[in-house]
């Protein structure tokens, strides 16, 4: 895990100047109409990373891992994340991923295969999930800032 370890610290620390320089008026627009603006994706990349985190801790700390799906929509809603401060939400979403990064270390060897399901999907291993998250995020930063 410390090469998805690395790689999210990484990706955080590249992107975050880029989010912090997204105007107002950019972040709150659609990015297509009818779809989230960047400051919802902003809700949903820190909602993924609040899932994540209870998920990568659990399967760690058990032989399996079912967890519910989210409504990725009605908690984005939910949340007010629209009228949330893009600062705010920035900074939580950094700092969150750091921590993750640092938490993703932390998975010993072991743990790699624990089986999850999420929801009536598959199950995946908690390998695949972790790998899975950071690819996940970096789509959807794409979506914020384009690529680098």
């Amino acid at each position: 895990m410390k090469d998805v370890s690395d790689y999210l610290r990484k990706t955080v620390s590249e992107t975050e100047p880029r989010l912090r320089a997204v105007s107002a008026a950019e972040n709150a627009k659609p990015l297509s109409p009818g779809g989230w603006s960047r400051k919802q994706i902003m809700g949903h990349l820190i909602d993924s990373a609040s899932n994540n985190h209870q998920r990568f801790v659990r399967a760690t700390l058990q032989p399996s891992l079912e967890f519910p799906k989210y409504d990725q929509n009605g908690s984005v809603r939910a949340q007010g994340v629209q009228e949330a401060d893009w600062e705010l939400l920035v900074s939580l979403w950094a700092a969150y991923n750091r921590f993750l990064a640092h938490v993703l270390a932390q998975i010993p060897e072991s743990k790699l295969q624990t089986p999850c399901r999420i929801g009536d999907g598959e199950a995946v291993t908690l390998d695949f999930l972790a790998r899975d998250y950071v690819t996940h995020l970096v789509h959807h930063l794409e979506q914020i800032v384009g690529t680098s």
